[in-house]
């Protein structure tokens, strides 16, 4: 480390400066210092590290240096190591929240365990006997294993869309901007790993490899949500906002085990707002709220409005959404709603909307067992000022198959 940090710098680990220490650690590492010095560093100066310290410094670190998604990756498997034994842990007082059954971090945590057995009894079992014998049995067993672990998908989105809300509500956004990168790192080996398995050709060197990166960043991801996510989240978080992610959880769905039961706190239920039955006058008609509700609710379609400051406001409820989305993310930035991968794309549409380069844009996916068509439209006032953007969604494969006539009398 004696070669990246001068001397002035050196000065300044000893001093009080806690943050200018710690963006030195960062910087050391960034920079490809030697790991055991720049522990030898951390362990000296500072020692111990808040979960709040990490999640504003990486953040800050990141933005400023603007580094590459290859390299966030290799940092972050660095700074856990850095961290390991030096997490502060809060005084135990009492039951912990997230010792109740069917709190969100108790499924969270039984999810964790349940993974865990899979990748420790089953998977690094059966990649053994793949190494050793790379036979259509051993094969299949692996596609077993992964067809199971795809399921840790539905953990990463409840994370994602439930917990990463509520952290940006209190100002905390660097596991958005840092976690779900890994996230989709391991989402995306996990399905590469599959497609080698699925069309096996005798590359055993591309399976394990792929394999042995997938146990390794999975297990590093149940460590990071367990020693620093969970934590923050539980210092933060109110009980009426863990009621809430609770009762929206069901949305997105759980990775290999249900929770234990459904969470009751021990206080009155919360109170949940009646709507209004006061009306909507509009050009065209009246609407008690209720109605106005109901009939966005009853659209074969699945409608998002997201205003001018790109704050989502508004998203229709129907019977069957294709996307899911929960409650948490009403009042959120739309660009903290998708994968960093994907942003650019959300931005450079709107940017397009409010310039007034484009008033529509569509496109068509493939997406379970549907067909999905997705339009975006800029939404103007009478002068043409930009008030913000509509989505819409519809599965067009019922439309798809219509042939011939149906005539409303027939």
């Amino acid at each position: 480390m004696s070669e990246i940090i001068n001397n002035r710098e050196q000065q300044m680990y000893q001093s009080n400066d806690r943050l200018n220490n710690l963006k030195l650690i960062f910087k050391a590492l960034h920079n490809g210092g030697n790991f055991d010095e720049i522990k030898a560093h951390f362990d000296g100066f500072i020692g111990k590290i808040t979960m709040e310290e990490i999640s504003n410094l990486s953040n800050e670190f990141l933005e400023d240096e603007g580094i590459s998604i290859e390299e966030v990756h290799r940092m972050y498997k660095e700074h856990m190591e850095l961290f390991k034994g030096a997490i502060e842990e809060k005084e135990p007082g009492g039951k912990k929240p997230e010792e109740q059954p069917g709190h969100p971090i108790h499924t969270f945590k039984m999810e964790n365990r349940a993974l865990e057995n899979l990748l420790d009894t089953k998977m690094s079992v059966h990649l053994e006997q793949f190494k050793e014998e790379d036979s259509a049995e051993h094969v299949y067993k692996l596609i077993e294993d992964i067809n199971l672990l795809l399921d840790v998908d539905k953990h990463y989105s409840r994370k994602e869309n439930l917990i990463f809300p509520y952290l940006e509500k209190y100002g905390i956004y660097g596991p958005t901007n840092n976690m779900w990168r890994i996230d989709d790192f391991i989402r995306d080996n996990i399905k590469h790993a599959k497609k080698l398995l699925s069309s096996y050709q005798g590359d055993k060197k591309a399976v394990l490899e792929v394999m042995d990166w997938v146990i390794e960043e999975t297990h590093a991801m149940i460590y990071r949500e367990e020693h620093i996510l969970f934590q923050m989240a539980l210092d933060h978080f109110t009980e009426d906002e863990w009621v809430k992610i609770a009762n929206e959880s069901d949305e997105i769905g759980f990775c290999l085990v249900e929770p234990a039961v459904v969470w009751n706190p021990d206080r009155k239920a919360l109170d949940e707002n009646a709507i209004s039955e006061g009306y909507i006058k509009m050009d065209t008609g009246i609407l008690s709220l209720k109605q106005l509700e109901l009939l966005l609710n009853h659209l074969p379609v699945d409608i998002t409005f997201i205003d001018h400051e790109d704050v989502v406001r508004y998203f229709s409820h129907g019977k069957e959404r294709i996307f899911a989305r929960t409650k948490a993310v009403i009042g959120r930035s739309v660009q903290n709603c998708h994968p960093p991968r994907s942003v650019h794309v959300v931005e450079e549409l709107l940017a397009d909307f409010k310039s007034g380069t484009k008033d529509s844009e569509d496109f068509w996916i493939k997406f379970k067992d549907k067909y999905v068509y997705i339009r975006y439209f800029a939404v103007r006032d009478d002068v043409g000022n930009y008030i913000g953007t509509l989505e819409f969604t519809q599965n067009i494969d019922p439309i798809k198959a219509i042939d011939g006539e149906k005539r409303i009398l027939s």
